[in-house]
């Protein structure tokens, strides 16, 4: 993605380069990138987005000191609404999160205060937090995939550059043939816009239109093996590009990737404004 590459926004960030760890809680580590960088090559208003929708992420790492100097840690859950005005890069997030560990807070919800204060700011956008228990969190119950699964199409693959191509020809039936349908791939796999480093992501998608053939949409969405972009940009492209080819009545797109650091993000969009659901896929 050429057009990101100038940015100074992202070549100013620590991603990629050598840094210290820092064990006293410093809130300026946090560093945000602009959702236009991906936004503006989409040709998406940020006023008036064609999705509701956040990132859904999990921090598996979180601890701080108690008042008496004693450990504590927790799992933590962020959620950062798509209207935000930054994204926050994922280098600086663990950083930060790790510069919590030997200072002291009088009580969890100190923490959970500092960090939606801190996150709220440098996202520009209003984020929640709530911390669990490490042998009481539901929210990371494994659950059963409902979702039908197209990994098993018998198709063959020679390119792997990007390809929303894929899709113009993808639906199949006639106009008055509309359904309900919830896949899921777990082929996903995109590069960090940065480091190039694998991104690896089980991706869900639910939608109301004419079908789509389940060959193309995977041929699509193993066209991103070698694409970089973040995360997040990912799952807007995915949805941008589902909406254009497809004319959905309805969709929803909601990638789960793994951890990496101890964080995983969960993108979440979709024409229907509701929270992202909490669940947990194997390899998570």
């Amino acid at each position: 993605m050429a057009n990101y590459q100038n940015s100074d926004a992202l070549n100013n960030l620590t991603l990629g380069k050598t840094t210290s760890y820092v064990a006293q809680y410093t809130p300026d580590l946090l560093q945000g990138v602009p959702r236009s960088l991906n936004r503006n090559d989409l040709a998406l208003d940020q006023a008036n987005l064609p999705f509701y929708g956040e990132d859904l992420w999990y921090g598996y790492e979180l601890s701080w000191l108690n008042s008496k100097g004693k450990p504590v840690v927790a799992v933590a859950e962020f959620r950062f609404p798509c209207s935000s005005e930054n994204i926050i890069e994922s280098k600086s997030f663990k950083l930060y999160l790790n510069s919590f560990n030997q200072t002291r807070f009088d009580s969890r919800e100190s923490v959970q205060k500092a960090l939606i204060e801190d996150l709220s700011r440098v996202a520009n956008g209003d984020v929640e937090v709530a911390l669990f228990d490490v042998d009481d969190c539901p929210p990371l119950a494994i659950a059963p995939i409902t979702a039908a699964c197209i990994d098993d199409e018998d198709i063959s693959v020679d390119d792997y550059d990007f390809a929303p191509e894929s899709l113009k020809h993808a639906q199949q039936g006639s106009g008055d043939e509309i359904r309900e349908h919830a896949l899921v791939s777990h082929l996903l796999k995109s590069n960090c816009l940065i480091t190039n480093q694998p991104d690896w992501a089980s991706i869900f998608i639910e939608y109301t239109g004419r079908e789509i053939s389940r060959a193309a949409l995977l041929r699509y969405l193993i066209s991103f093996r070698q694409h970089n972009e973040f995360h997040e940009q990912c799952v807007e492209r995915i949805f941008c590009d589902l909406q254009q080819h497809c004319q959905l009545q309805a969709l929803t797109v909601y990638a789960r990737y793994t951890r990496r650091g101890g964080l995983d993000i969960n993108p979440y969009r979709s024409t229907t404004d509701k929270k992202a659901p909490r669940i947990r896929t194997l390899r998570q």
